[in-house]
């Protein structure tokens, strides 16, 4: 037998045996939830936990179940505010990534200060902001800006620029606007990367809309976590944090699954 013969065999054994297991993993993976509450349960019971340090999932279940009006209430709040936030943190990368594209220069004045900003901790920032706008969604809009606006920055100044130096050559030596090798070369091949800003950008949303909520709001999951951390109630802390990493797991898979479309239409 030949080396390529021998390869071309050797790599259908094991596609035949890695099938099995694909199919195994695609069952067993929905139970992977199920499972991880029924060994927290347990574990919690079993080890005697008071609840005001960690609480049973059926007690935080049950919680989320009796107040759910509260908790829906309260993530609409955080969810408006997240939307909100991602939108114009979204909306200012792209504009300044487009501007640097067309003016590099502008990129060595920007990027120091967009550097300095980012380095400022959070902690810092909400409370000012709180201060400056209130108690409102003003302060919690423009701290979910200030988290997304760098990753998504960077994505789309990365993706501008990753094209294909032929093509630019090509285009270059026909004479093409900047505006044409914009549109035709530039933008196609910064489009793939909004998907990763989004994979990327939507959890740091919620993560950005709590924190402000936590330094001071009128509602919102960061509110209800607030209220029940200063009452040590664990059990309605943990449910407010259970919707929240619903939601940004919520978010996560909306921009995988449109990422998916997005290749398969392209593909």
């Amino acid at each position: 037998m030949s080396p390529g013969a021998f390869l071309q065999a050797s790599a259908r054994r094991a596609l035949r045996t890695a099938r099995p297991m694909q199919r195994w993993l695609g069952r067993m993976l929905p139970l992977a939830l199920p499972a991880a509450l029924l060994v927290w349960e347990l574990a919690v019971h079993a080890a005697r936990v008071p609840v005001y340090l960690v609480p049973p999932p059926s007690r935080i279940l049950a919680v989320l179940w009796t107040e759910r009006a509260f908790y829906l209430q309260a993530a609409w709040v955080t969810l408006g505010e997240a939307i909100a936030g991602l939108a114009l943190g979204m909306g200012i990368a792209l504009g300044l990534a487009v501007a640097t594209t067309f003016y590099p220069p502008l990129e060595r004045a920007v990027m120091p200060l967009v550097i300095l900003l980012k380095a400022i901790p959070l902690v810092a920032i909400a409370p000012i902001l709180t201060l400056w706008f209130g108690f409102g969604p003003i302060p919690k809009v423009l701290m979910t800006a200030l988290l997304t606006f760098y990753p998504a920055l960077v994505s789309w100044m990365t993706g501008l620029r990753a094209v294909d130096p032929a093509a630019l050559e090509l285009m270059q030596a026909w004479k093409a606007s900047d505006w044409e090798v914009f549109r035709y070369l530039r933008w196609p091949s910064a489009w793939p990367y909004t998907f990763t800003v989004l994979k990327t950008a939507i959890p740091l949303a919620f993560i950005g809309a709590v924190v402000a909520e936590w330094t001071g709001a009128s509602g919102g999951l960061g509110r209800a976590m607030w209220l029940a951390q200063t009452n040590l109630d664990m059990p309605r802390l943990f449910a407010a944090a259970m919707i929240l990493a619903a939601l940004s797991l919520t978010g996560y898979a909306i921009a995988a699954w449109g990422e998916r479309r997005v290749i398969r239409w392209g593909a």
